[in-house]
């Protein structure tokens, strides 16, 4: 098998009692079981990103940009919160730009009666914006307090993780398609 691809994973939200952790837990435990995937877990309650930017980025920042510019692939866990993704989710995009270019993205979104689609939708227009590239299929929890057993384990594990396996597929194959381009490229640039 070649070089396993980086995956990150964020954690999109930041409140208090939240029930990203549950979902990202979950879901990070598939992505571990695979061979061709190595993970680093950004949970963005954790990395200290500020509300402001100031003009020169502090070490938060340059720590969270480099962890960016290392993934080869992220999937992002998003909850939907008033027909949209959280705030926390938008600045931590905005913080940095070229690290997210020519790279694959999917989604694990979780919510109410949608599931967290709606913020999935929004979230796409904004990767587009980014240059990266989203993967059709998502994982998704409707009423997802209700989806979950108490060990944070899926009611419906047969579904989900068949949905999860899909994308990440899907993202493992972007992946390496992507990684190469890049490689690629900077190979003619320097050549040039």
């Amino acid at each position: 098998m070649s070089e396993r691809l980086q995956l990150g994973v964020i954690v999109g939200s930041t409140r208090e009692g939240r029930f990203g952790g549950v979902v990202a837990d979950w879901f990070a435990a598939r992505a571990w079981a695979r061979d061709d995937m190595t993970l680093d877990v950004i949970d963005l309650a954790e990395v200290d990103l500020p509300a402001v930017l100031p003009r020169h980025p502090p070490p938060a920042v340059e720590a969270f940009a480099a962890r960016i510019d290392r993934a080869d692939a992220f999937v992002v866990v998003t909850p939907e919160y008033n027909h949209g993704y959280p705030a926390s989710l938008k600045q931590a995009i905005d913080l940095v730009h070229a690290e997210w270019r020519e790279k694959p993205v999917g989604f694990v979104a979780y919510g109410g009666i949608s599931g967290g689609l709606r913020a999935v939708e929004q979230l796409r227009l904004v990767f587009a914006e980014l240059h990266a590239t989203t993967v059709r299929d998502t994982v998704s929890f409707h009423l997802a307090h209700a989806q979950f057993d108490e060990r944070g384990e899926p009611r419906d594990p047969d579904g989900s993780s068949a949905a999860a396996t899909t994308m990440l597929d899907e993202i493992a194959w972007w992946g390496r398609a992507l990684r190469t381009a890049r490689r690629d490229a900077r190979e003619q640039n320097e050549a040039a």
